[in-house]
């Protein structure tokens, strides 16, 4: 199939400068024109109002984000071929950033490796994929082929579901799509650190990837340190710390399947959960009352904005735990804190946690910013694809 097979669309005019910036995404309300009837999640090919070709992508009119850029080169044909060579990218990048010690990773970061809509998660010799948008949905049968070929896993667990899916006009999908169809968790390991991952029914594929190396970062910190770790999950960061050789390493989650499993990755590791207790309980609760100090505290909530409605009262939870956790920061302490709302911006995020340190009369200096590790990359430009943000601050 040829350029002149595909279905196009036609920018309005001045429209198409966004596009030659390098962002993946065009908005319906630039789109002049719709020729060849294309359906939704179809292929099409995006001109400028005069005419000139500029890409080839995803069309969905269901959505406000009407285009997805897939490839710059026009003559391209997106087929099996196609799609086992962005596959074969991904891994050539994997395989020079990640260590012998680590066999969880991220292999597809959606745009960022020329993927919208797609997530896989390497989880040892499982994979985890989460399909976001029509477009993928119509080529996942393809992509799932160049993943067995290149990766031969012995299985693979689609794990489709959220907001983004609605919004594309897709029903969510949990179910095993190649292999082994046994949803028992299984055991990775991090930077030499062992994990049990339960990809079927934790949160997102199963694991918080994109935090490994910060995981490493705050390790390092943690030596002969009293460690808070709220909304711990399965106690990732908790386990760094506590083999990194932590005094005391506290861990709060108000969900108990993740209670339990941060205590299965404890015995993993061979740590004694009595020197590093488990707390079932609200991680503000547990802040707003607790009476010790802490020479490290960690917090990584799930995302309080889950739309643009939501950041008013983003903020104000941003806000609070910040404030009361700088409250309990020792002096010369280390706070790590984190967002990953996609709709709070890292400038207002920053902005925040300025806020909170004023309120509370702290003086905090910036140690270092803090993202997701280097098998998430973002496309330069598409800072949307960037959506973890966090600071190590210190308090004077």
């Amino acid at each position: 199939m040829s350029k002149r097979n595909y279905p196009e669309i036609t920018l309005k005019k001045g429209r198409e400068e966004v596009l030659r910036r390098g962002h993946p995404w065009v908005f319906s309300r630039a789109v002049e024109k719709i020729a060849g009837g294309p359906a939704a999640g179809d292929v099409v090919l995006c001109g400028d109002y005069e005419g000139e070709p500029l890409a080839l992508g995803f069309f969905n009119p269901r959505t406000d984000i009407i285009f997805r850029v897939l490839t710059r080169r026009c003559a391209d044909v997106i087929d099996a071929n196609f799609w086992r060579g962005r596959v074969e990218e991904a891994r050539f990048l994997r395989r020079k950033i990640i260590n012998a010690q680590t066999d969880a990773y991220r292999l597809i970061n959606a745009e960022g490796d020329g993927f919208p809509g797609l997530i896989a998660d390497i989880y040892s010799s499982t994979v985890v994929v989460s399909v976001t948008t029509a477009g993928m949905e119509k080529q996942k049968n393809i992509i799932v082929g160049a993943l067995v070929e290149t990766l031969k896993p012995k299985n693979i667990y689609e794990k489709s579901e959220g907001r983004s899916r609605q919004f594309e006009g897709l029903e969510e999908r949990k179910r095993f799509i190649y292999g082994d169809e046994n949803p028992a968790a299984i055991t990775v390991k991090e930077n030499g650190k062992i994990f049990e991952i339960d990809f079927v029914g934790g949160q997102k594929t199963g694991f918080f990837l994109d935090q490994r190396v910060n995981r490493e970062r705050l390790g390092a910190l943690s030596g002969g340190a009293d460690v808070l770790n709220c909304f711990s999950y399965s106690g990732a960061f908790s386990v760094y710390c506590a083999v990194a050789g932590a005094k005391r390493v506290v861990s709060v989650d108000v969900s108990k399947s993740a209670c339990a499993q941060a205590l299965k990755n404890f015995k993993l590791n061979g740590i004694n959960s009595d020197d590093h207790p488990v707390l079932e309980t609200d991680a503000f609760d547990y802040l707003r009352n607790a009476a010790e100090s802490f020479d490290l505290i960690i917090l990584d909530p799930s995302a309080f904005a889950k739309n643009k409605t939501d950041v008013a009262h983003a903020v104000r939870g941003y806000k609070e735990i910040n404030m009361q956790a700088i409250r309990r920061l020792s002096k010369g302490g280390f706070l790590a804190t984190f967002s990953c709302s996609h709709y709070v911006e890292e400038d207002l995020f920053y902005k925040i946690v300025l806020g909170a340190a004023r309120d509370v009369g702290a003086e905090l200096q910036i140690v270092e910013r803090l993202g997701p590790g280097p098998d998430h990359p973002v496309l330069l430009g598409h800072p949307e694809g960037s959506y973890l943000k966090g600071l190590l601050l210190a308090k004077r």
